[in-house]
C-alpha cells in the first residue's frame, strides 16, 4: 500500500499492521525497556555550536575551543551523539561567514592544537563533529578576492563579474542587491552582501580547490560538513527561483564534491542548508548529500504546538516520508529541527510557553532521522532578530559573570538566571532534564532513530500519532498538544504496553490510551 494511504485508514487499520505482541497487559507508569534496546546506541542527536557565545577557557569574554572540550561532558550527559560547530575558520566578522582562510582556525577561537585536541576528546566520548564548509562565497577581504580584482590574475576567474548585458539592478535569490562594485569600478555577484563575493563554480580551479578544503579537515578527523547556503552556488537571483536548469548545475557540482571527499570519508555525514519550503523541493539534494535540513517541518512543528492542534502536521510527515523515500529508497534520512542561528529561537517563537516548548521538543525528538537542537534550546533560551540578538552567550551559571561565561555580548533577553546549566540541573522537573530524558530514550529504543514512519490520522485533532517500524522495534508514538488528558481509543490487541511516558499518570485500560495533558506516550 502506499505510504500516503495510510493516512485515509484510520488508527484502528494501521495499528493493526504492528507486529503481535505475545500478551496483552495493562501498563503501569513505570517505564518498561524492551530486549531491543541499547543503551549505548547513539542517539542520532546533533547539537549547534556557536563557538564564540558557547564558553570561554581563557577569561576574555570570547568562546572558544577549549571551552567546548572542557564542557564535553555535559553533552555527553545530555546524550547528543555529535556537534556541528558554526565556523571556525578566519573571518573579519563575529559570525565566521565570510571566510579569509579555508585551512586556518579563528586565533580568538583558538589553534590547530586546540580544535585537534577537541576532536580527539569528544570521539573519546562517542560524540561526532562536523564543521561549516562556507563554500558559496568567500570574504571580501580573502586574499583571492583581492587578487581578482586584477582582471590579470588568475583568481579573477574564481568569482562572478558582470558581462555586457548583466542586469545590474537584479535582485539576488535573498531579496538583495545582486550586483556590487569594487572601488576600481566591477561589479560582482554577492548574493547575501557585498562583503561575500561568490565563488564562480564554472571555473574548475574553484572546483578543484573547495574539494581539496573538504579533503583536508576530513584528514583532521572531522566526520562531515554542514553546508551553508547549498542551493546558493548557482542559485544567484529571484528570477531562477525554481528553475530544473539550476538545480541541475547545483546537484552536479555537489555530486562531484561528494565523490571528491568519500576518497578520504566514505560515508562522510553531510547536511546541506536548503531552505525550501516543500519536501518535493528538498528531496533532490538528497541525491549527493547525506541530508537537508527540514524547514517546512519546523515551521509545522512549531505551529501545531504553539496552537494545540496537530493541522497539517501528518499529512506533511506522509509527504516528506515518500518524496524523500523516492529519491534515497529509504527512511531515517531526514535532519528535522525547530530553530537555528538565522531565526527567532523556539521559546520566543512560543511567546515564552514552558508547555508548548516540551512539547516542540518532544515531537521533534521522537521523529525518526537525525535531528538537530540549537545551543541553548533545551534550557529554554530565547532570542529574537537582529542575527546578534539569536546568537547570545549560552548561560552555565546563575551569574552571568561566573568563570567560563561568555560575554562578549549582553543579553537582551533578560531570560535570569534560572535559565541556566546550573539552576536548571538542580531542578528534576527543568526543560533541560526533560530534553535528556527524551534523547536517552533515542538511544533505548531504535525505532526512534531509524524507523519507517508512518503518520496516524487521529479523529482529535489535539492528539498527534505515528508509528515506527525498524528491524528491532516496532512503536506508536503520541503526543498530547493540549492542556487536558485525553482519550486514544487503540482497538487493537497488538498494542500491548505502555513503554515510555514524559509525564506519570499515563494508562493503557481496555484498548484505551489515557494520557495526560501535555505530554507524549511511546507504545509498543
Amino acid at each position: 500500500m502506499p505510504r500516503l494511504l495510510f493516512l485515509a485508514c484510520g488508527i484502528a487499520t494501521a495499528l493493526a499492521l504492528l507486529s503481535p505482541a505475545s500478551a496483552h497487559s495493562q501498563a503501569t507508569s513505570t517505564p518498561h525497556v524492551p530486549a531491543t534496546a541499547s543503551p549505548q546506541a547513539a542517539s542520532d542527536v546533533w547539537y549547534e555550536i556557536f563557538v564564540r557565545s558557547w564558553a570561554d577557557s581563557n577569561g576574555d569574554g570570547i568562546g572558544d575551543l577549549n571551552g567546548i572540550t572542557a564542557r564535553l561532558d555535559y553533552l555527553k550527559s545530555l546524550g547528543v551523539g555529535g556537534i556541528w560547530l558554526m565556523p571556525v575558520n578566519p573571518s573579519p566578522s563575529y559570525h565566521g561567514y565570510d571566510v579569509t582562510d579555508y585551512y586556518g582556525i579563528n586565533p580568538q577561537y583558538g589553534t590547530m592544537a586546540d580544535f585537534q585536541r577537541l576532536l580527539d576528546a569528544a570521539h573519546e566520548r562517542g560524540i561526532k563533529v562536523i564543521i561549516d564548509l562556507v563554500i558559496n562565497h568567500t570574504s571580501a577581504l580573502h586574499p583571492w578576492f583581492i587578487a581578482a580584482n586584477n582582471p590579470r590574475d588568475p583568481h579573477h576567474d574564481w568569482y562572478n563579474w558582470a558581462r555586457p548585458g548583466s542586469d545590474l539592478d537584479a535582485v539576488s535569490a535573498t531579496g538583495t542587491p545582486a550586483w556590487h562594485t569594487t572601488p576600481t569600478g566591477q561589479h560582482y555577484i554577492g548574493v547575501f552582501t557585498g562583503m561575500m563575493p561568490d565563488l564562480d563554480y564554472d571555473t574548475p580551479a574553484v572546483r578543484e580547490e573547495m574539494i581539496r578544503v573538504g579533503r583536508f579537515w576530513l584528514k583532521k578527523g572531522v566526520d562531515g560538513f554542514r553546508l551553508d547556503a547549498a542551493q546558493h552556488i548557482y542559485y544567484d537571483f529571484k528570477s531562477q527561483d525554481g528553475d530544473p536548469a539550476i538545480l541541475e548545475k547545483n546537484l552536479a557540482w555537489w555530486t562531484q564534491f561528494r565523490h571528491g571527499i568519500d576518497a578520504v570519508t566514505p560515508g562522510a555525514y553531510v547536511v546541506g542548508e536548503v531552505a525550501q519550503e516543500t519536501p518535493d523541493r528538498l528531496a533532490p539534494y538528497l541525491r549527493p548529500l547525506s541530508s537537508v535540513f527540514d524547514f517546512p517541518l519546523a515551521k509545522q512543528l512549531i505551529d501545531s504546538a504553539k496552537s494545540e492542534r496537530a493541522g497539517h502536521l501528518a499529512a506533511l510527515l506522509a509527504q516528506t516520508e515518500a518524496d524523500y523515500r523516492k529519491v534515497t529508497g529509504k527512511s531515517g534520512v531526514d535532519a528535522p529541527f525547530l530553530s537555528n542561528h538565522d531565526q527567532e529561537r523556539v521559546m520566543s517563537q512560543l511567546d515564552g510557553n514552558p508547555q508548548h516548548m516540551r512539547m516542540a521538543a518532544a515531537m521533534l525528538l521522537t521523529l525518526p532521522g537525525q535531528p538537530f537542537i540549537y545551543y541553548g534550546e533545551e534550557l529554554g533560551m530565547r532570542g529574537q532578530k537582529p542575527d546578534e540578538d539569536l546568537r547570545e552567550p549560552m548561560r552555565w551559571n546563575r551569574s552571568p559573570k561566573a568563570a567560563g561565561e561568555a560575554t562578549w555580548k549582553t543579553s537582551t533577553s533578560h531570560d535570569g538566571p534560572a535559565v541556566s546549566v546550573e539552576a536548571e540541573q538542580a531542578d528534576p522537573d527543568s526543560l533541560l532534564h526533560f530534553y535528556t530524558k527524551l534523547i536517552h530514550w533515542r538511544s533505548q529504543v531504535s525505532a526512534l532513530r531509524d524507523g519507517a514512519i508512518v503518520p496516524l490520522a487521529v479523529a482529535n485533532p489535539q492528539l498527534v500519532a505515528w508509528r515506527l517500524d525498524d528491524a528491532g522495534s516496532h512503536v506508536l508514538v503520541v503526543h498530547n498538544l493540549s492542556g487536558q488528558p485525553q482519550n486514544l481509543p487503540l482497538h487493537d490487541r497488538h498494542i500491548h504496553a505502555l513503554l515510555l511516558q514524559s509525564a506519570s499518570g499515563g494508562t493503557l485500560q481496555q484498548d484505551v490510551l489515557h494520557i495526560p495533558a501535555y505530554s507524549t506516550a511511546i507504545l509498543q
